[in-house]
């Protein structure tokens, strides 16, 4: 059939469709006359569109399509035929070439019209929805004919390439790009005038050879790759694993190569970071093959947890940052903003673990589109963090931590577990805002369940440290406790120790205080700085609830000498929080505000005392006193352990 006999062909069925859109809106009580016009059209058009891809064919065939492929001609650029056309042959071609993209046209603008019926007709409801240009979506046919040919000869070359891909590549990427410049001379200025609008030759004829490379692929290198995993599923084989992993390397460098062939001097490199399109990609071939992605993201879990065993088993990649600190100076470095690796006192391990997850990500982006990308991660990437997130509780259970006493080994490693929790959990925070990420999982976040692992690992075994620390405290200071208040008169000689400046810190208490020196001047060395802010004021309130509630007030009785006694063993227990805080007493409220009380005046107790009992003055009075803790039933029993003298 003659280009012009078809143009004359396409115009009718043109014309018969603006007429069936005309009598669909005015008569849609005329359905079945609709339906039986569009059942002889489709008649026609079967019969239309091989003939005219035979004629289409032939034409090409007379014009020199496809060219050789020889070796000696592959090393140099490969003469288009499309380009050597004379004045004669390019006004055939162009209007056989118009001519089929007219008939794709309007066969396209049909399947639009039968798509919105189908929302009134459920027998159509099936039918893929079309846009303006969606009939355009998978190709041109004009050029998808140039293609067709090419690839039967170039598949004589990948044959010899199976165990070396990256060649197969490489001849695809030079022959489409040998030609770029012909499709964008020749074709461009055809698609304008075949008036298409906002259609491209250059991104067309790419779009035609991805799709031809993919079928091969999907014939012959991915069958032979997934029975080669399959076979050595159970005892692994390096290189099967290896060949996965260079075949989609390769994949990727073709993809952003292919798409920056394609690009309009507008878009340039931008597209890039948006992903590919699905056609524009050679990962195409994983949308009909989840389960080959669900391999790719298995071989890439492997090899990455490989070269993570090899690196945890390195005992110095769980050395923290400030575990071989020296004790002192360390009074400035409270730093609140953390944001790296060493700002978290974290191990160099996280970095690694860090580092690989971002690169599984990053080359699943080359996936596209979302779902598939979400498939790849979860199995991949995700999988590789939550493992490694196990070792990390595994490791702090290891030590178990005793209730009654902290071994400097085990402080240090649980506390660098903490600290890898909690970089991780920042980065995975971070992760969740980039836009890489977003509508990735629930909530829009990819890793909520894993940022929950993290902060209840880390709270859990700050509780634990916490815990052990105020249990040791309790167990080496309990005498001493249970005695305040009935300290006898025996253990104040002379009036000048009634001096504080000169009393020095009750015996019993000596050693508890010690040791909760020593925890914590180590955990500020070995926990990161926030971490470490909320633990110690955790522990200055711990205490000073021990402390306070073992107190029997109303009972004991405090001398002058025995107020100042826990006065001065009060001090030297701020004393340890000081390095961290201008005003300790702020969390020891409890026995700051006895101690206030307990020094007042007989006078001024007397009257506290009256003031306390009458409850429309009790809160007033607490407050007068700057009291806001205790209660006035509390204050009251302060007062009523003080014992004045004479």
């Amino acid at each position: 059939m003659e280009a012009r006999k078809l143009l004359h062909a396409v115009d009718a069925v043109r014309d018969i469709e603006r007429e069936l859109v005309r009598i669909s809106t005015s008569r849609p009580q005329w359905t079945n006359l609709v339906m039986a016009v569009d059942s002889r059209v489709d008649k026609t058009l079967s019969i239309l569109r091989p003939q005219a891809l035979t004629d289409y064919r032939a034409l090409l065939a007379s014009l020199g399509w496809p060219p050789s492929l020889s070796s000696q001609d592959t090393e140099n650029q490969i003469p288009n035929p499309l380009v050597l056309m004379n004045k004669e042959n390019k006004e055939r071609y162009s209007q056989s070439f118009q001519a089929l993209c007219a008939l794709q046209h309007v066969q396209g603008n049909r399947e639009l019209r039968l798509c919105q019926t189908a929302e009134v007709t459920p027998a159509l409801a099936d039918l893929k929805y079309f846009n303006r240009t969606a009939c355009f979506d998978n190709g041109l046919w004009a050029i998808d004919e140039l293609v067709h040919p090419i690839a039967s000869r170039m598949e004589y070359h990948f044959a010899k390439w199976s165990e070396q891909p990256e060649f197969i590549f490489t001849l695809v990427y030079k022959i489409t790009k040998d030609f770029m410049d012909g499709v964008d001379d020749v074709l461009q200025p055809l698609i304008d005038q075949a008036r298409l609008v906002g259609l491209s030759a250059k991104e067309s004829w790419v779009t035609g050879m991805v799709k031809m490379l993919v079928g091969y692929l999907e014939r012959q290198i991915f069958p032979a790759l997934v029975c080669s995993y399959q076979d050595h599923a159970t005892v692994g084989k390096p290189e099967v694993d290896s060949s996965w992993m260079h075949l989609n390397d390769v994949m990727i460098s073709f993809d952003k190569r292919m798409q920056l062939l394609a690009d309009s001097g507008i878009q340039k490199i931008a597209s890039l970071s948006e992903g590919l399109s699905r056609s524009l990609s050679a990962f195409s071939i994983y949308t009909e093959h989840p389960d080959w992605l669900q391999i790719w993201a298995d071989v890439e879990l492997s090899s990455a947890q490989d070269k993570l065993k090899s690196e945890m088993e390195d005992e110095t990649n769980w050395s923290c940052s400030g575990q071989h600190d020296q004790l002192g100076h360390m009074e400035n470095s409270m730093k609140f903003l953390l944001s790296t690796r060493e700002d978290y006192k974290a191990p160099p391990v996280c970095e690694f673990v860090i580092k690989t997850a971002l690169s599984m990500v990053e080359r699943g982006r080359a996936l596209p589109n979302r779902g598939m990308q979400i498939q790849y991660n979860r199995s991949s990437s995700v999988r590789f963090l939550n493992d490694f997130f196990l070792v990390l509780r595994e490791r702090c259970e290891a030590l178990q931590l005793s209730n009654t006493a902290l071994e400097d080994q085990s402080l240090s490693k649980t506390s660098c577990a903490i600290n890898a929790a909690r970089y991780c959990e920042n980065v995975l925070r971070e992760w969740d805002e980039d836009t890489t990420f977003l509508d990735m999982g629930p909530q829009g976040s990819l890793f909520t369940d894993e940022i929950s692992f993290l902060v209840k690992l880390g709270t859990n075994y700050l509780e634990q440290i916490l815990s052990s620390v105020l249990l040791e405290f309790e167990d080496l200071s309990w005498e001493y406790v249970q005695n305040i208040g009935s300290w006898s008169g025996q253990t104040i000689l002379d009036d000048q120790t009634l001096d504080e400046e000169n009393a020095g810190v009750s015996p019993g208490f000596v050693a508890s205080l010690d040791v909760l020196t020593d925890r914590t001047t180590k955990l500020k060395r070995y926990l990161n700085s926030k971490d470490f802010l909320d633990l110690w004021r955790s522990i200055a309130e711990g205490l000073d609830y021990f402390i306070y509630s073992s107190i029997r007030w109303g009972e004991v009785s405090f001398s002058d000498p025995g107020a100042i006694q826990l006065r001065v063993d009060t001090k030297a227990l701020l004393h340890i929080f000081r390095p961290f805080c201008s005003r300790p007493e702020a969390f020891l409220p409890f026995l700051s505000e006895s101690l206030k009380l307990l020094t007042v005046k007989r006078s001024d107790a007397q009257c506290l005392l009256e003031m306390l009992m009458d409850d429309t003055k009790s809160d007033n009075c607490l407050k007068h006193q700057g009291l806001h803790h205790v209660n006035a039933s509390q204050a009251a029993k302060i007062l009523s352990s003080r014992k004045f003298c004479g």
